[in-house]
């Protein structure tokens, strides 16, 4: 069984992820590629200490880059939004932007 560490990757901080932060009591992390919707609840919770409500996944195929003539893709990763249940106090990540 993975830590919690290795299937929580980062929190994306974006204008997006950190609006329904605020109003939708909603955190948005890249997560393994692998990582189901219960072990990505039981490591949010583990980390955070807190209760989550419900998850939902995005998977996110790479982009094709280019350098010069040599083209490649970027990895595809996986998206996950974490609602926390009403009257959890909402972990601060992104404190200084």
């Amino acid at each position: 069984m993975k830590s919690a560490y290795q299937i929580i990757h980062k929190p994306v901080i974006t204008e997006k992820g950190l609006g329904i932060k605020e109003n939708q009591n909603t955190l948005v992390f890249q997560v393994a590629p692998k990582a189901t919707k219960t072990e990505i609840k039981q490591a949010v919770q583990s980390i955070f200490k807190v209760k989550v409500r419900s998850v939902r996944t995005a998977n996110y195929p790479g982009k094709e880059r280019r350098r010069g003539k040599f083209t490649g893709y970027r990895p595809d990763w996986k998206k996950a939004f974490v609602r926390l249940k009403s009257g959890e106090k909402m972990p601060e990540y992104a404190q200084n932007l």
